[in-house]
């Protein structure tokens, strides 16, 4: 076990502190054992995966281990950042918790991180990702008590603006099922959009950031895009992601 202090790069200016371990990115353990839609993960299988949690409301948005020292979230996650704690569930059960102040100590197994997609790196349309997170089942739902993952596929650009009024950015990417039923919802903010990439690693193709409703027909979920932000993420980080 490695433990290594690190920081949290959440697209804007502030970093916080914790724990965690550094293994090759975007592979997953061989053992093998809501989202709205989805269905509940198998333990280790989505090793990236941390919960962000407030020591008085619990979990509220999710994030993804990048390197040994840090972690890509939502900056809308941190508009009120007091007491947020990261825990990131490993196979076993046991958590590497960290904390914005103060980290403890943690035991961790099979906790790595996810690969970031070079600037140039294209998620083509209809490609199939999971999105993964502890929000909630559905809109008016309760938060999960197990990690939940969907499949949804990447929705083109121009077929996204068009059905949210030209909303959508180049700097965002969207992802679900144009008909609805697979999505991501509250509380998974912040967390993973990975794709089974080249040399058989996962990338974060997309980081959940916002949509209208949970699942609903013709919206689909909206992601940062991630590789409108490598360079700076590697500028973030000096080159250790």
């Amino acid at each position: 076990m490695v433990q290594m202090s690190c920081a949290i790069i959440c697209l804007h200016n502030k970093s916080y502190k914790c724990h965690a371990v550094h293994v090759g990115c975007g592979t997953r353990p061989r053992k093998r054992a809501k989202i709205v839609g989805g269905t509940d993960a198998q333990a280790g299988s989505w090793p990236w995966q941390v919960s962000l949690q407030m020591e008085r409301y619990g979990h509220v948005c999710g994030a993804s281990l990048v390197a040994s020292r840090w972690l890509v979230s939502a900056a809308h996650c941190f508009q009120d950042s007091d007491g947020l704690h990261g825990h990131a569930s490993n196979e076993l059960g046991q958590q590497c918790s960290s904390h914005q102040t103060n980290p403890p100590h943690c035991l961790a197994f099979l906790v790595q991180p996810v690969c970031v997609p070079a600037p140039s790196h294209a998620f083509t349309s209809g490609t199939s990702c999971f999105v993964t997170g502890w929000g909630v089942l559905s809109e008016e739902g309760e938060l999960a008590t197990l990690l939940q993952e969907a499949t949804v596929s990447i929705i083109s650009h121009n077929t996204c603006s068009k059905m949210y009024d030209d909303a959508v950015t180049p700097r965002m990417l969207c992802a679900g099922n144009i008909q609805g039923g697979v999505d991501a919802c509250q509380g998974d903010s912040g967390g993973p959009l990975v794709c089974l990439e080249r040399g058989r690693r996962w990338f974060l193709a997309g980081i959940v950031s916002w949509g209208e409703g949970c699942a609903r027909q013709n919206r689909p979920g909206v992601y940062t895009r991630v590789i409108k932000f490598t360079d700076w993420i590697h500028q973030q980080t000096k080159g250790q992601v």
